[in-house]
């Protein structure tokens, strides 16, 4: 049995939920927040702007690289010392999920793990979606506070992580051809 699991789900197919117990069945190491933290060690930058590129990237770097950080974009903010750039980040990501493969087990969820290590055959790589009235449902069952703040999320981090994908990946998160298991994790 594969203990090496690239999990990729969309907002409101649970895979915060999914990931850790699976992880917890296997008795491997569920790793998501380990990612960040790696690339913020490697970059010397923080936690929150490593863990906000794949969420907000290009925004994030867009107000990273124009000097300016938070709400007020008229307070300037000094620029790391080796202006970083979207690769960067993408590159770091990479070496942290490899090295996450190389210990042979492990749940990873997101990071774009399952183009990264695509053609690994130790990885099962799924995908957890469902149609997108389910998983906004799901999403609240979940704790989203309201139908209308699920669709709200539901639509930005849909349209930011195929934007990760496809931007530093050339990839679509919707293709079938990436995974090895696509389960519709609203039923």
């Amino acid at each position: 049995m594969k203990r090496l699991i690239a999990l990729s789900a969309s907002y409101g197919a649970g895979g915060n939920v999914i990931g850790p117990a699976l992880a917890e069945r296997l008795g491997v190491p569920f790793v998501d927040r380990a990612i960040p933290v790696k690339v913020a060690e490697e970059l010397q930058v923080t936690f929150e702007e490593a863990d906000s590129v794949e969420a907000e990237s290009p925004s994030w770097l867009e107000r990273l690289l124009s000097g300016f950080t938070g709400t007020d974009s008229s307070t300037p903010a000094p620029l790391p010392s080796d202006a970083l750039t979207s690769d960067d980040f993408r590159r770091e990501t990479e070496k942290a999920v490899i090295a996450q493969c190389e210990t042979g087990e492990g749940v990873l969820l997101g990071r774009a793990a399952a183009v990264v290590l695509h053609d690994d055959p130790r990885v099962l790589k799924v995908r957890l979606d469902g149609p997108r009235d389910a998983r906004i449902r799901q999403a609240m069952s979940f704790g989203a506070s309201d139908e209308a703040t699920a669709t709200r999320t539901l639509d930005h981090l849909d349209r930011t992580h195929a934007d990760y994908a496809r931007e530093l990946y050339g990839a679509d998160v919707r293709d079938f051809a990436l995974y090895d298991l696509m389960i519709d994790s609203t039923r």
